[in-house]
């Protein structure tokens, strides 16, 4: 890998575009390969091995089309398998994604802050210590929403029965005082316009895609890999069956 290699994403599906884009934004010389495993989705009720499993596939894809670094754009797969691919391939910057608890725990005035994901997210030892690191003086609220994982990819993100089910979800971490909440999943973010809809000033809504290219950039400067001159390549692979590439 030099320089000049693309940079790999993966998610359970769409959802981690919402990272891609943020990268792009931030990186637009570097090229890409996105993969979404749609063939899977979703993983958010899938036990922690096969996630494991389902992770190393992918990393080996994205290394094998000579990825300089692999961002893993899915809360529940960093839960469950960034630690082991980290170990699996020591010399490959891996970057994974956990709740914007500390933003959210900065940034609120109630002292309660409303965490929205998938439970294998609220599962996994980074959501754990993160709350036991920065939100020790916050109460922190949790609410599994795997069906909103769902939502994105039929890519239904507006309309009433969308709406509906954001406010089932958001509500009640209103009603008990969240003046913050956290979109703990990188689908969600497809859905932050209704659910700031929804939320109708009650709660500032904060998601991690801005961090986690901060963190990518950081480490590929670390290591010499920014790339000079590229940004012309950009993959998509599609496990169930679609893939296209934009050079």
């Amino acid at each position: 890998m030099n320089a000049f290699s693309p940079v790999g994403f993966f998610d359970s599906g769409i959802g981690g575009l919402c990272v891609l884009d943020a990268f792009r934004r931030r990186l637009p010389r570097e090229d890409t390969v996105y993969i979404a495993d749609t063939a899977n989705c979703p993983y958010g009720n899938r036990p922690a091995a096969e996630i494991v499993r389902l992770a190393r596939r992918h990393a080996r894809t994205l290394l094998a089309r000579g990825c300089k670094m692999v961002v893993v754009a899915c809360n529940t797969a960093t839960a469950a398998a960034i630690d082991d691919l980290r170990a699996k391939w020591p010399d490959v910057p891996f970057v994974g994604i956990e709740p914007a608890v500390k933003p959210a725990a900065l940034r609120s005035k109630s002292g309660v802050v409303g965490v929205l994901a998938t439970q294998g997210t609220f599962g996994g030892r980074l959501y754990r210590e993160t709350c036991a690191r920065f939100a020790k003086n916050t109460t922190v609220l949790t609410c599994v929403a795997d069906e909103f994982v769902a939502l994105v990819e039929r890519g239904e993100t507006t309309g009433a029965r969308a709406e509906a089910a954001v406010r089932r979800k958001i509500e009640p971490l209103l009603s008990a005082g969240a003046d913050v909440l956290v979109l703990g999943c990188t689908h969600f973010p497809h859905l932050k316009p209704l659910i700031e809809k929804v939320a109708n000033g009650r709660a500032k809504v904060v998601e991690p895609s801005g961090a986690v290219a901060r963190q990518a950039e950081r480490l590929l400067a670390e290591r010499g890999l920014l790339n000079p001159s590229g940004g012309t390549s950009h993959v998509f692979i599609d496990t169930g069956g679609k893939a296209s590439a934009h050079d």
